[in-house]
Protein backbone atom coordinates (compact mmCIF):
# COMPACT_ATOMS: atom_id res chain seq x y z
CA UNK A 1 0.00 0.00 0.00
CA UNK A 2 1.37 3.40 -0.92
CA UNK A 3 1.81 5.91 1.86
CA UNK A 4 -0.38 8.99 1.70
CA UNK A 5 0.88 12.13 3.44
CA UNK A 6 -2.15 13.63 5.13
CA UNK A 7 -2.83 17.31 5.81
CA UNK A 8 -2.85 18.76 9.29
CA UNK A 9 -5.85 19.64 11.44
CA UNK A 10 -8.65 18.48 9.13
CA UNK A 11 -11.73 16.98 10.74
CA UNK A 12 -12.96 14.95 7.82
CA UNK A 13 -16.61 14.00 7.50
CA UNK A 14 -17.93 11.37 5.13
CA UNK A 15 -21.25 10.18 3.79
CA UNK A 16 -22.01 7.08 1.71
CA UNK A 17 -24.30 6.41 -1.22
CA UNK A 18 -26.06 3.08 -1.79
CA UNK A 19 -28.48 1.89 -4.45
CA UNK A 20 -31.48 -0.40 -3.93
CA UNK A 21 -30.77 -4.06 -4.74
CA UNK A 22 -32.34 -5.74 -7.76
CA UNK A 23 -32.02 -9.37 -6.63
CA UNK A 24 -31.68 -11.43 -3.44
CA UNK A 25 -27.94 -11.82 -4.03
CA UNK A 26 -27.55 -8.07 -4.49
CA UNK A 27 -29.58 -7.51 -1.33
CA UNK A 28 -27.21 -9.76 0.63
CA UNK A 29 -24.26 -7.80 -0.73
CA UNK A 30 -25.84 -4.47 0.19
CA UNK A 31 -26.56 -5.44 3.79
CA UNK A 32 -23.10 -6.92 4.23
CA UNK A 33 -21.73 -3.61 2.97
CA UNK A 34 -23.95 -1.63 5.33
CA UNK A 35 -22.82 -3.77 8.27
CA UNK A 36 -19.16 -3.27 7.34
CA UNK A 37 -19.45 0.51 6.86
CA UNK A 38 -21.75 1.38 9.77
CA UNK A 39 -18.86 1.41 12.30
CA UNK A 40 -17.25 4.27 10.35
CA UNK A 41 -20.06 6.51 11.61
CA UNK A 42 -20.78 8.53 8.46
CA UNK A 43 -22.67 11.80 8.79
CA UNK A 44 -25.42 10.18 6.72
CA UNK A 45 -26.05 7.64 3.98
CA UNK A 46 -28.26 8.06 0.94
CA UNK A 47 -30.21 5.63 -1.23
CA UNK A 48 -30.77 6.32 -4.91
CA UNK A 49 -34.20 6.49 -6.54
CA UNK A 50 -34.70 5.60 -10.19
CA UNK A 51 -35.99 8.34 -12.48
CA UNK A 52 -39.69 7.94 -13.05
CA UNK A 53 -40.02 5.93 -9.86
CA UNK A 54 -38.42 2.83 -11.41
CA UNK A 55 -36.99 1.75 -8.04
CA UNK A 56 -39.75 3.15 -5.86
CA UNK A 57 -40.53 0.07 -3.79
CA UNK A 58 -36.94 -1.18 -3.46
CA UNK A 59 -35.82 2.31 -2.43
CA UNK A 60 -38.63 2.62 0.11
CA UNK A 61 -37.82 -0.81 1.52
CA UNK A 62 -34.08 -0.11 1.69
CA UNK A 63 -34.53 3.28 3.33
CA UNK A 64 -37.03 1.86 5.79
CA UNK A 65 -34.69 -0.94 6.85
CA UNK A 66 -31.72 1.41 7.21
CA UNK A 67 -33.74 3.66 9.51
CA UNK A 68 -35.27 0.77 11.43
CA UNK A 69 -32.32 -1.58 11.80
CA UNK A 70 -29.20 0.61 11.82
CA UNK A 71 -27.86 3.72 13.55
CA UNK A 72 -27.29 5.46 10.21
CA UNK A 73 -28.90 8.82 9.47
CA UNK A 74 -30.55 8.03 6.14
CA UNK A 75 -31.47 10.27 3.21
CA UNK A 76 -33.75 9.23 0.37
CA UNK A 77 -33.11 10.34 -3.19
CA UNK A 78 -36.21 11.72 -4.89
CA UNK A 79 -36.80 12.52 -8.57
CA UNK A 80 -39.68 14.17 -10.38
CA UNK A 81 -39.35 12.79 -13.92
CA UNK A 82 -42.63 11.44 -15.35
CA UNK A 83 -44.51 12.13 -12.11
CA UNK A 84 -47.27 14.56 -11.24
CA UNK A 85 -47.03 16.75 -8.17
CA UNK A 86 -49.61 14.55 -6.47
CA UNK A 87 -47.62 11.40 -7.26
CA UNK A 88 -44.47 12.98 -5.83
CA UNK A 89 -46.35 14.04 -2.72
CA UNK A 90 -47.58 10.48 -2.27
CA UNK A 91 -44.01 9.16 -2.47
CA UNK A 92 -42.84 11.80 0.01
CA UNK A 93 -45.60 10.78 2.39
CA UNK A 94 -44.48 7.14 2.12
CA UNK A 95 -40.90 8.13 2.93
CA UNK A 96 -42.09 10.26 5.84
CA UNK A 97 -44.00 7.28 7.21
CA UNK A 98 -40.72 5.37 7.28
CA UNK A 99 -39.00 8.15 9.19
CA UNK A 100 -37.22 10.03 6.40
CA UNK A 101 -36.21 13.59 7.31
CA UNK A 102 -33.58 14.19 4.63
CA UNK A 103 -34.07 14.13 0.85
CA UNK A 104 -31.62 14.36 -2.01
CA UNK A 105 -33.82 16.21 -4.50
CA UNK A 106 -33.01 15.54 -8.16
CA UNK A 107 -34.79 16.15 -11.40
CA UNK A 108 -33.73 12.77 -12.77
CA UNK A 109 -32.65 11.62 -16.22
CA UNK A 110 -35.04 12.09 -19.18
CA UNK A 111 -37.35 9.15 -19.81
CA UNK A 112 -35.58 8.49 -23.08
CA UNK A 113 -32.25 8.20 -21.31
CA UNK A 114 -29.18 10.41 -20.99
CA UNK A 115 -28.76 12.58 -24.08
CA UNK A 116 -32.46 12.79 -24.93
CA UNK A 117 -34.62 15.86 -24.41
CA UNK A 118 -36.19 16.32 -21.00
CA UNK A 119 -39.87 17.20 -20.92
CA UNK A 120 -41.53 17.98 -17.57
CA UNK A 121 -44.71 16.14 -16.64
CA UNK A 122 -47.62 18.47 -17.51
CA UNK A 123 -48.81 18.39 -13.90
CA UNK A 124 -45.37 17.90 -12.37
CA UNK A 125 -42.36 19.82 -11.16
CA UNK A 126 -40.46 21.68 -13.83
CA UNK A 127 -36.97 20.94 -12.53
CA UNK A 128 -34.99 20.21 -9.36
CA UNK A 129 -35.37 23.78 -8.05
CA UNK A 130 -39.14 23.45 -8.40
CA UNK A 131 -38.99 20.09 -6.62
CA UNK A 132 -37.02 21.59 -3.72
CA UNK A 133 -39.63 24.33 -3.42
CA UNK A 134 -42.37 21.71 -3.41
CA UNK A 135 -40.64 19.70 -0.69
CA UNK A 136 -40.56 22.80 1.48
CA UNK A 137 -44.35 22.81 1.35
CA UNK A 138 -44.61 19.11 2.27
CA UNK A 139 -42.77 19.13 5.58
CA UNK A 140 -39.65 20.15 7.46
CA UNK A 141 -36.85 18.33 5.66
CA UNK A 142 -33.14 18.63 5.23
CA UNK A 143 -32.68 18.94 1.46
CA UNK A 144 -29.52 18.12 -0.48
CA UNK A 145 -29.19 18.62 -4.23
CA UNK A 146 -26.74 17.75 -6.99
CA UNK A 147 -23.88 19.84 -8.37
CA UNK A 148 -21.65 19.34 -11.41
CA UNK A 149 -17.99 20.40 -11.33
CA UNK A 150 -17.74 19.74 -15.09
CA UNK A 151 -21.21 21.08 -15.91
CA UNK A 152 -24.42 19.12 -16.29
CA UNK A 153 -24.57 17.63 -19.82
CA UNK A 154 -27.74 19.58 -20.57
CA UNK A 155 -26.50 22.97 -19.35
CA UNK A 156 -25.68 25.31 -22.23
CA UNK A 157 -22.69 26.76 -20.38
CA UNK A 158 -21.07 27.07 -16.95
CA UNK A 159 -23.05 30.18 -16.08
CA UNK A 160 -26.37 28.44 -16.71
CA UNK A 161 -25.21 25.51 -14.62
CA UNK A 162 -24.29 27.74 -11.66
CA UNK A 163 -27.57 29.61 -12.05
CA UNK A 164 -29.52 26.34 -11.68
CA UNK A 165 -27.61 25.51 -8.51
CA UNK A 166 -28.41 28.97 -7.15
CA UNK A 167 -32.08 28.46 -7.95
CA UNK A 168 -32.04 25.22 -5.97
CA UNK A 169 -30.37 26.93 -3.04
CA UNK A 170 -32.80 29.87 -3.17
CA UNK A 171 -35.63 27.32 -3.10
CA UNK A 172 -34.32 25.83 0.16
CA UNK A 173 -31.47 23.38 -0.50
CA UNK A 174 -28.87 23.29 2.27
CA UNK A 175 -26.16 21.04 0.78
CA UNK A 176 -24.91 20.12 -2.68
CA UNK A 177 -23.41 16.71 -3.47
CA UNK A 178 -21.31 16.69 -6.61
CA UNK A 179 -21.06 14.36 -9.55
CA UNK A 180 -17.85 12.32 -9.28
CA UNK A 181 -14.70 13.85 -10.76
CA UNK A 182 -10.98 13.11 -10.77
CA UNK A 183 -9.37 16.50 -11.44
CA UNK A 184 -9.27 18.48 -8.21
CA UNK A 185 -8.24 21.64 -10.06
CA UNK A 186 -11.54 21.52 -11.95
CA UNK A 187 -13.42 21.17 -8.68
CA UNK A 188 -11.58 24.11 -7.11
CA UNK A 189 -12.32 26.28 -10.15
CA UNK A 190 -15.96 25.24 -9.97
CA UNK A 191 -16.17 26.00 -6.26
CA UNK A 192 -14.70 29.45 -6.88
CA UNK A 193 -17.44 30.13 -9.44
CA UNK A 194 -20.08 28.87 -7.00
CA UNK A 195 -18.84 31.14 -4.23
CA UNK A 196 -18.56 34.10 -6.62
CA UNK A 197 -22.25 33.60 -7.40
CA UNK A 198 -23.07 34.10 -3.71
CA UNK A 199 -23.79 30.41 -3.01
CA UNK A 200 -22.58 29.60 0.49
CA UNK A 201 -23.97 26.13 1.24
CA UNK A 202 -21.53 23.21 1.59
CA UNK A 203 -20.53 21.75 -1.78
CA UNK A 204 -19.50 18.19 -0.97
CA UNK A 205 -17.19 16.43 -3.44
CA UNK A 206 -18.47 13.13 -4.77
CA UNK A 207 -15.64 10.59 -4.62
CA UNK A 208 -15.83 7.47 -6.79
CA UNK A 209 -13.33 4.75 -5.81
CA UNK A 210 -12.72 2.99 -9.13
CA UNK A 211 -14.08 -0.55 -9.06
CA UNK A 212 -13.58 -1.06 -12.83
CA UNK A 213 -11.83 1.57 -14.96
CA UNK A 214 -13.34 0.50 -18.30
CA UNK A 215 -16.88 0.57 -16.91
CA UNK A 216 -16.20 3.89 -15.22
CA UNK A 217 -15.11 5.43 -18.52
CA UNK A 218 -18.33 4.34 -20.22
CA UNK A 219 -20.43 5.76 -17.38
CA UNK A 220 -18.42 8.99 -17.27
CA UNK A 221 -18.92 9.55 -21.00
CA UNK A 222 -22.69 9.52 -20.47
CA UNK A 223 -22.73 11.96 -17.58
CA UNK A 224 -20.18 14.48 -18.76
CA UNK A 225 -17.36 13.58 -16.36
CA UNK A 226 -13.78 13.36 -17.61
CA UNK A 227 -11.32 10.58 -16.78
CA UNK A 228 -7.68 11.80 -16.91
CA UNK A 229 -5.15 9.78 -18.90
CA UNK A 230 -2.99 9.53 -15.79
CA UNK A 231 -5.45 6.96 -14.43
CA UNK A 232 -4.67 4.64 -17.34
CA UNK A 233 -1.02 4.82 -16.34
CA UNK A 234 -1.83 4.20 -12.66
CA UNK A 235 -3.79 1.03 -13.47
CA UNK A 236 -1.41 -0.20 -16.17
CA UNK A 237 -0.42 -3.83 -15.62
CA UNK A 238 -3.15 -4.60 -13.07
CA UNK A 239 -5.71 -6.24 -15.39
CA UNK A 240 -4.82 -9.75 -14.27
CA UNK A 241 -4.21 -8.87 -10.63
CA UNK A 242 -7.40 -7.93 -8.71
CA UNK A 243 -5.46 -7.24 -5.51
CA UNK A 244 -3.03 -4.86 -7.21
CA UNK A 245 -5.94 -3.15 -8.98
CA UNK A 246 -7.75 -2.65 -5.67
CA UNK A 247 -4.60 -1.22 -4.06
CA UNK A 248 -4.21 1.31 -6.87
CA UNK A 249 -7.89 2.24 -6.72
CA UNK A 250 -7.74 2.89 -2.99
CA UNK A 251 -4.53 4.91 -3.36
CA UNK A 252 -6.09 7.06 -6.11
CA UNK A 253 -9.24 7.80 -4.11
CA UNK A 254 -7.31 8.50 -0.90
CA UNK A 255 -4.89 10.82 -2.69
CA UNK A 256 -7.81 12.75 -4.13
CA UNK A 257 -9.40 13.19 -0.71
CA UNK A 258 -6.10 14.20 0.90
CA UNK A 259 -5.42 16.79 -1.78
CA UNK A 260 -8.91 18.25 -1.43
CA UNK A 261 -8.50 18.36 2.34
CA UNK A 262 -5.30 20.35 1.86
CA UNK A 263 -7.40 22.81 -0.16
CA UNK A 264 -9.78 23.24 2.74
CA UNK A 265 -12.47 20.65 1.96
CA UNK A 266 -13.66 18.68 4.98
CA UNK A 267 -16.75 16.77 3.77
CA UNK A 268 -16.79 13.94 1.23
CA UNK A 269 -19.57 11.84 -0.31
CA UNK A 270 -18.37 8.36 -1.33
CA UNK A 271 -20.11 6.39 -4.05
CA UNK A 272 -19.77 2.89 -2.61
CA UNK A 273 -21.40 0.91 -5.46
CA UNK A 274 -22.73 -1.26 -2.60
CA UNK A 275 -19.25 -2.67 -2.01
CA UNK A 276 -17.35 -2.20 1.23
CA UNK A 277 -13.70 -3.28 0.71
CA UNK A 278 -12.58 -0.44 -1.55
CA UNK A 279 -14.46 2.17 0.46
CA UNK A 280 -12.88 0.90 3.69
CA UNK A 281 -9.39 0.81 2.17
CA UNK A 282 -9.82 4.41 1.02
CA UNK A 283 -11.03 5.60 4.42
CA UNK A 284 -8.22 3.85 6.26
CA UNK A 285 -5.64 5.49 4.01
CA UNK A 286 -6.85 8.92 5.07
CA UNK A 287 -6.98 8.01 8.74
CA UNK A 288 -10.69 7.36 9.20
CA UNK A 289 -10.94 4.06 11.00
CA UNK A 290 -14.05 2.39 12.43
CA UNK A 291 -15.79 4.22 15.28
CA UNK A 292 -13.42 7.17 14.98
CA UNK A 293 -13.21 10.64 13.54
CA UNK A 294 -9.43 10.87 13.70
CA UNK A 295 -7.27 13.92 13.26
CA UNK A 296 -5.56 13.48 9.91
CA UNK A 297 -2.14 14.87 10.83
CA UNK A 298 0.84 12.67 10.19
CA UNK A 299 1.55 9.95 7.63
CA UNK A 300 -0.75 7.10 6.69
CA UNK A 301 -0.07 3.71 8.16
Amino acid sequence: MAQTARPNSADLKVSFEFFPPKSPDMADQLWQTVKALEPFQPDFVSVTYGAGGTTREPTLDTVGRLIRDTSLATAAHLTCVAASRQEVRQVVDEFKARGVKHFVALRGDPQGGVGTRYTPHPDGFENAADLVRGLQDMGEFEISVSAYPEKHPESINDAADIDMLKRKVDAGATRALTQFFFDNDLFEQYLNRVRSAGITIPVVPGIMPIQNLAQLKRFASMCGASVPERLDHRFEGTDGDPQARAEVAADVAAEQIVDLAKRGIEEFHLYTMNRAPLTIATLERVGLGPKSRRNVSGAAA
